[in-house]
């Protein structure tokens, strides 16, 4: 059983782990623009928070004191400890050398709410499934090293105006992301005793490959340009701003009429999030309010958020 369950994990990552979601094949070519580069990393940071989150509730459904010995290390990995920085550190500062502002991307108080969700998604599925499935999500890692190996070329090639110290993270993971995918398959061959054992396992790592993937569906929608759709106009009435079409009208506030004022087309959600922001510099949420804001509309078909790949 235990071959066949490796190899139905292994195709699982061959086909839907992300390195073949667009965002990540652009990147690799070496089309992104400075901006969608920024967008990820910032956006990923929350990510990378989630991390020793998941880890932690990992090891309190452990019982074996080994187990939890080797695993504490995937936190050390991300938290740092005495002597050694760890990869939440690494990645401000690939933040730093992307040419953000390393505080400001640590509140991760930016972050789209796809991005959020996707994120909260992983952390809320440990929490709710069993010791076996939540190491079986893990095994993204199997490709993850891969991935940061063809990572660093492409960046070293694409994305020359990136200091090389920024790419440290990358490098870390190169070696940490083999030996925990090692460790982690090892685990789910050993423990998954029986073909409904087999399933849950696959399924977990199903899960976790979309979430992978919203994420990066996520940055994309960041860099989409937000406009009024076909047929929607603002107005205004004796009761304040609208959106009207021909349809359905929406009652606007003044916030959600700048919001849509500066969906012109011509900026994408986070430049609307980061104009909304600096017309009110002492609200902090500011910019994630306006994300929130477009995303509603969109739902509700007043906006359009067109791809400007």
């Amino acid at each position: 059983m235990t071959d066949a369950l490796e190899a139905r994990l292994e195709r699982i990552l061959d086909e839907r782990y992300h390195h073949l979601h667009p965002f990540n094949l652009r990147m690799h070519e070496g089309t992104l623009s400075r901006d969608e580069i920024r967008t990820w990393v910032a956006n990923r940071y929350y990510y990378q928070t989630r991390i020793p989150k998941k880890d932690g509730l990992i090891l309190t459904k452990a019982d074996d004191a080994a187990f939890r010995r080797d695993w504490i290390r995937r936190i050390h990995d991300h938290d740092g400890e005495a002597g050694r920085e760890g990869g939440l550190e690494l990645w401000l500062r690939l933040a730093e050398a992307v040419g953000l502002d390393r505080e400001k991307v640590a509140t991760c108080g930016d972050v789209l709410p796809g991005a959020r969700r996707a994120c909260d998604a992983y952390v809320e599925f440990v929490a709710s499934h069993d010791l076996l499935e939540s190491v079986a999500s893990s095994l993204t890692e199997r490709r993850a090293g891969t991935i940061m190996v063809v990572r660093i070329e492409a960046w070293e090639k694409h994305y020359p105006w990136v200091a090389p110290d920024g790419l440290a993270y990358f490098r870390s993971r190169t070696v940490q992301a083999p030996r925990d995918a090692r460790e982690g398959m090892a685990y789910v061959l050993e423990h998954a005793r029986s073909p409904e054992d087999g399933d849950r396992c696959a399924h977990a790592l199903e899960r976790k490959c979309e979430i992978l993937w919203s994420l990066l569906d996520a940055v994309e929608w960041g860099g989409s340009a937000p406009t009024l759709a076909p047929g929607m106009r603002l107005r205004s009435d004796r009761e304040g701003w609208l959106t009207v079409g021909a349809e359905r009208a929406v009652q606007l506030n003044a916030s959600g009429r700048e919001i849509l004022e500066l969906c012109s087309g011509e900026r994408s959600v986070c430049e609307v999030g980061a104009a909304f922001a600096a017309l009110h510099p002492n609200e902090p949420a500011a910019a994630a309010d306006a994300y929130e804001f477009i995303e509603a509309m969109e739902r509700e078909r007043v906006v359009r958020c067109a791809s400007r790949v």
